[in-house]
């Protein structure tokens, strides 16, 4: 995280404020699944097996595999672009779009939520290096465990600001899920149109940050 620049840490902020408003959306409409945090997924696919409600787990276990999709969508186009930020940023907001728009037709069906998952996974590739993600967008385990480690080094004299990059994407994640919460109040279609639109600017400021830095 140390080596991506602040206005690159700026739309991070943004985008995890996105994906924690999107994740309760999809939280709110499924019942208690979620779209962007597998390890929760994980744990509910595994009790829900075990309690014999395998249904619910076959659903969990679907968003999961979405999720690892997205991740290997936003992975290729990564390896294939040379500045693929803006492509990955697009493509989610058309997703999350075309969920907006068929929430209208009826019911949760288990392919739109999918779709959902996916488009968070790949949020996650905006910055790859080493074959790993360097900011962890849409999911806060890793970034606690940064937060954690930072505040260590606080204590300890090493660093006195290594802490507030973590906790600004964690926080941002937060806010974005309390906003999500009450968002979903007004209705998922108005709710994920809302992400839609942010998440298509988000791609116009990284696109025109980019025609600057040439």
């Amino acid at each position: 995280m140390k080596d991506v620049d602040r206005g690159a840490l700026a739309l991070s902020a943004v985008l995890a404020s996105v994906a924690g408003y999107v994740d309760a959306v999809g939280f709110l409409d499924t019942g208690g699944l979620f779209v962007s945090f597998m390890s929760g997924n994980t744990t509910q696919g595994a009790v829900d097996l075990l309690t014999h409600a395998p249904a619910v787990a076959l659903v969990s276990a679907g968003l999961v595999v979405s999720f690892v999709l997205g991740v290997t969508i936003g992975g290729v186009v990564t390896m294939r672009r040379t500045r693929p930020q803006t492509s990955i940023i697009a493509g989610t907001a058309v997703a999350v779009a075309v969920v907006a728009g068929l929430s209208a037709a009826g019911e949760v069906t288990l392919w739109r939520v999918g779709l959902l998952a996916a488009a968070m996974g790949a949020l996650n590739t905006l910055f790859l290096a080493d074959g790993r993600a360097r900011v962890a967008i849409t999911y806060s385990t890793g970034t606690l465990v940064s937060l954690g480690l930072a505040l260590s080094s606080l204590v300890t004299g090493r660093s006195r600001t290594a802490w507030q990059r973590p906790l600004l994407l964690w926080s941002s994640l937060a806010v974005g899920a309390i906003i999500g919460g009450v968002a979903h109040r007004l209705g998922s279609t108005t709710a994920l149109g809302i992400a839609a639109m942010v998440l298509a600017g988000s791609a116009l400021v990284w696109a025109l940050r980019g025609r600057r830095a040439r």
